[in-house]
């Protein structure tokens, strides 16, 4: 009994004579933490500061998921006939975006893309391709809706419809009901019916989804995200709403 009253008596001095650790571990510990959160605030900061729209830190830290992947734009699927172009098929660049109806930087973006296509004519082609993102409560349904504009219209109807979104929508998430977006079908020469059929059916679902899932697996995090591709096959990403100068140098630096 003695010899462990001596024990913890020492180990009592011990901690006496090193006062400093008492201090030292608990603001090590600070500086981990701050440093942690200083690197994932600066990360948002940047995405934000490039005109994304992404899930938040914390909810990709919940998810296991990396804060800055690598980009793979090889995996980005080959432009093909399920595909809404605007612009001529024998382009010499070919802009390819992932969008959200409900993103206010895919609104800003939409205005940059117009400029695009009127500053270099056939010599470039956008491709929309649908990314809505979880938290928009109402973008899956506006992507599936246009979609049934599209078969129901043809490749004008579609992009009329597309514009005419990004003209009204409030960017909130849950901008447009189902009646409100059929209104709008209509508004661009859409039969009110036949396009609630479709939408009601989810026959689109899965087209959006796995567009939303080659743009993941290309390493496109938020929207809006664009890669540009060359005739030679080269490759050029266009992180969030860049403005049009920037987008402009891009283009130019790759011919």
């Amino acid at each position: 009994m003695m010899k462990k009253i001596q024990k913890t008596k020492m180990g009592l001095t011990e901690m006496a004579n090193r006062p400093h650790l008492i201090v030292v571990i608990p603001i090590m510990l600070l500086m981990f933490v701050n440093g942690f959160l200083w690197m994932k605030v600066n990360s948002l900061e940047a995405k934000i500061d490039n005109g994304v729209e992404a899930p938040s830190a914390l909810g990709d830290q919940a998810a296991g998921q990396a804060a800055e992947p690598e980009m793979n734009l090889e995996a980005i699927k080959a432009v093909g006939k399920d595909d809404y172009i605007r612009g001529s098929d024998d382009a010499d660049f070919v802009l390819v975006e992932y969008s959200d109806y409900e993103c206010p930087f895919c609104q800003r973006f939409h205005d940059v893309m117009k400029q695009v296509m009127e500053e270099y004519g056939n010599k470039v082609a956008w491709v929309y391709r649908h990314y809505p993102l979880p938290f928009h409560q109402n973008a899956q349904m506006e992507s599936e809706a246009a979609e049934c504009v599209g078969e129901l219209g043809g490749l004008e109807k579609f992009w009329q419809y597309s514009d005419s979104i990004y003209e009204k929508t409030t960017s909130t998430g849950t901008s447009f009901t189902k009646d409100q977006m059929a209104e709008m079908a209509v508004s661009v020469g859409v039969d009110k019916a036949k396009f609630v059929s479709c939408l009601d059916s989810g026959k689109y679902t899965d087209k959006v989804n796995a567009q939303l899932k080659d743009g993941s697996d290309a390493g496109i995090q938020g929207t809006p995200g664009t890669v540009i591709i060359a005739k030679n096959g080269q490759r050029e990403f266009v992180p969030g709403a860049l403005p049009f100068e920037e987008v402009k140098a891009l283009i130019d630096g790759m011919k």
